[in-house]
């Protein structure tokens, strides 16, 4: 349970990366499988910092890359936060510029995934 709740505060940090403004499109076509997928292996990081592991900074781009519409993006964002229990927001919200990614907004399981 512990993982399910990491991954999903990591999940929640690559969501808001991915809630960057765009058109709405059509329904969303990524998956939380897919989401989950991408983003594991950075939960050992989001739970507790340490060095970084290797692919979760790909893992992250290619979320990013993946969830391009709108509707992905929100999609990508519920799939998170319904993971996010027990994971450390701290480190969780600094995957991102550790990634080399911008993020306009503040990563939080607040974050509301409708907008």
């Amino acid at each position: 349970m512990a993982s399910t709740t990491t991954t999903t505060l990591a999940a929640i940090v690559i969501v808001a990366c991915l809630l960057v403004s765009g058109p709405p499109e059509a329904d969303a076509a990524i998956t939380c499988g897919q989401v989950v997928s991408y983003i594991s292996s950075c939960l050992p990081y989001a739970r507790g910092g340490g060095a970084m592991p290797p692919k979760c900074c790909p893992g992250v781009r290619a979320l990013n890359g993946a969830a391009r519409t709108t509707p992905d993006r929100q999609q990508a964002c519920k799939c998170i936060k319904s993971l996010s229990r027990g994971i450390s927001i701290r480190y969780a919200s600094s995957i991102p510029s550790k990634c080399g990614l911008s993020v306009p907004y503040a990563i939080s399981p607040k974050t509301d995934c409708n907008k």
